[in-house]
């Protein structure tokens, strides 16, 4: 049978390795470890030749809502002193409804946004240094470095005047059901038989194929380029096939060092792990190893492999012959996102769903092959072997980068030899009526606590029960304000959650279901402008729906390890806003849970998607 051209730019190519090719980097020990050369030349040059306007465009932006600011904020934000802060931001996983809630996040933070800029807080995406996402919040992540850093209106709804091609963006279709997207169980059936069969070529070639390639193929069609509304059903283009992660360097947009270093989260599942670092209605021990997806390299820096692999040449095992065409956006995407083994795919072909995973099997016949996983070539086969859990798979199996409870993807920007001294979280999990609660705030905790040497997190409360009493999850919250000898290079934590309604009493809608797979065009603006208004409120003191000092709080923030570092007090405004905006450390109420009460529905997003494929694919 012919390969589509889709199943053709998706196979992965084998050729002689360049001269002098290393498939692994060992980035070091604990207290000596050393990011990529690319990376910090990446770093480097944004910091020389970007940063420096784009903290003076965010200070006017503050400016501009009659702050007054300390004079060491203006000084620390002119870019005319060489203690500018590194800041990292971190948007979340849950499904649609977190890829939405953090784009409208990022759109109010975005400076080419006249709206930010007037409410205060615009620039500060165009003056982060890092930026990562997992799960929901991958989708938007990969969506946008691909697409070149649209703003987002053009990112989630496409181009007023598309120009129609495989390399162009057409936006997210989300009102194309990710599952189901005609609505028509024939029609549907047909589509679903056409993602398996994009798959063909990289099955041929000998890898290995699971659902997770399916579900990246069907991603495709939302978050990569070539796919529109119009031809969201043409098998003639190729939907985002062939567009690399490691591609993304080749972008207009990241070649001029105008964007963040992008970061994608995924957690690994091993034989043998730990259960008893499992949190309560998770999958993954915290102790397992976090594994990032870089532009330039793939590993962790989880001190018992902290080792590193080139994005570009995934799906090589050696020196000699390398893979190339293996890191499709779609395909890391859909790692981070792989949420299908807390359905336990492998043991369940007579269940609903297990049409899909029939059509597999009988056309990509894997004896011993898990499906319910995303499946990479294992680069550090035979690494670390006495402390790596995996050093002795052929294979590693991924799968989403919430797993394990951390479901911000806040571990890149805590590695000590990045720098990162101020963090912007965006937490828009589920965990109480598809809000969120705090809890991966203290999987983070818990997890660092771990690897001391390797990372510094700044402490956060440790029951639910805490995040509650004080309404830390339905206002921005600032933890880590202060610091001692000990613990002075631990970033400051942003923390704003998609925790509540908004204050000028809105019915809330950011709470969308997580397993909701489609949305129509008018809820999506309507989430993304209720989260505008979250996002741009501050903690308004009652019965005000907006604090206007909020700008300046943030600001007073976001240069606070800055001004500590140049030996400043802090003073005014700054001093005001901390005192108000920080958590203290106290304690409110004795609640003993530190476990995951989204537990009981964080898996319906997944139900939700293989449930209407099974019940597709019996039509």
């Amino acid at each position: 049978m012919a390969q589509s051209v889709a199943s053709q730019a998706y196979t992965p190519v084998a050729a002689p390795c360049p001269a002098g090719f290393n498939l692994v980097r060992m980035a070091g020990t604990p207290g000596s470890q050393s990011l990529s050369p690319s990376e910090a030349s990446y770093v480097r040059n944004r910091k020389a030749n970007v940063l420096s306007q784009a903290w003076k465009a965010y200070l006017s932006s503050v400016l501009s809502t009659n702050a007054s600011l300390p004079d060491y904020v203006s000084r620390i934000l002119s870019g005319n002193t060489s203690e500018t802060p590194t800041l990292g931001i971190a948007t979340s996983g849950g499904g649609y409804r977190a890829a939405i809630f953090g784009a409208g996040v990022l759109n109010a933070l975005d400076g080419r946004n006249s709206s930010s800029s007037s409410a205060g807080i615009g620039g500060l995406l165009q003056a982060a240094t890092y930026l990562s996402g997992l799960s929901g919040g991958s989708w938007l992540l990969t969506s946008l470095a691909q697409a070149n850093f649209p703003m987002i209106q053009e990112l989630v709804f496409g181009p007023a005047v598309p120009i129609v091609s495989n390399n162009s963006w057409g936006g997210w279709s989300a009102d194309y059901s990710i599952a189901t997207p005609s609505g028509n169980p024939v029609m549907d059936a047909e589509y679903s038989t056409d993602l398996v069969e994009e798959l063909r070529g990289k099955y041929d070639a000998g890898f290995v194929v699971t659902f997770a390639d399916y579900w990246g193929r069907a991603l495709a069609r939302h978050f990569t380029n070539g796919t529109f509304p119009f031809n969201f059903f043409d098998e003639s283009y190729t939907h985002g096939a062939g567009i690399l992660w490691s591609g993304v360097a080749n972008t207009s947009s990241f070649m001029s060092y105008s964007i963040p270093f992008p970061i994608v989260v995924t957690n690994l599942q091993a034989p043998g792990q730990n259960s008893s670092e499992i949190i309560s209605g998770d999958l993954i021990p915290l102790t397992n190893p976090i594994i990032e997806f870089n532009i330039f390299e793939m590993g962790t820096f989880d001190p018992q492999l902290s080792a590193f692999a080139p994005t570009k040449y995934l799906g090589t095992t050696n020196n000699s012959i390398c893979i190339t065409n293996y890191d499709q956006s779609s395909f890391v995407a859909g790692s981070s996102s792989e949420l299908f083994n807390e359905a336990n795919f492998t043991n369940t072909f007579n269940s609903s769903y297990g049409p899909v995973l029939s059509l597999l099997a009988n056309l990509f016949p894997e004896p011993e092959v898990e499906y319910d996983v995303a499946s990479w070539p294992n680069p550090f086969y035979g690494v670390a072997p006495e402390t790596f859990i995996d050093s002795a798979q052929k294979n590693l199996n991924l799968v989403d980068g919430g797993e394990d409870g951390e479901v911000i993807p806040l571990q890149p920007l805590l590695v000590k030899a990045r720098g990162v001294d101020v963090i912007f979280a965006i937490d828009a999990t589920s965990d109480i009526n598809n809000f969120a609660d705090g809890s991966a705030l203290i999987a983070t905790q818990n997890r660092t606590s771990h690897y001391p040497s390797v990372y510094s997190f700044p402490p956060v409360p440790t029951s639910l029960g805490e995040f509650t009493a004080q309404n830390l999850s339905s206002r921005p919250t600032f933890f880590g304000c202060n610091t001692t000898s000990s613990n002075v290079s631990t970033p400051l934590l942003i923390y704003l959650a998609n925790g509540g309604p908004p204050h000028d009493g809105e019915v809330p809608i950011t709470n969308a279901p997580t397993a909701q797979i489609s949305y129509e065009t008018s809820e999506v603006q309507a989430m993304l402008s209720q989260t505008f208004v979250i996002a741009t409120q501050g903690y308004p003191a009652y019965p005000a729906t907006k604090d206007l000092d909020w700008p300046s709080c943030l600001a007073c923030a976001i240069v606070d390890r800055a001004r500590e570092r140049s030996g400043v007090a802090r003073s005014g405004i700054c001093t005001t806003c901390l005192n108000r905006y920080c958590w203290d450390g106290s304690a409110v109420t004795t609640a003993t849970s530190a476990s995951h009460r989204r537990a009981s529905i964080s898996h319906l997003f997944e139900f939700a998607v293989v449930s209407a494929l099974g019940t597709m694919m019996l039509m």
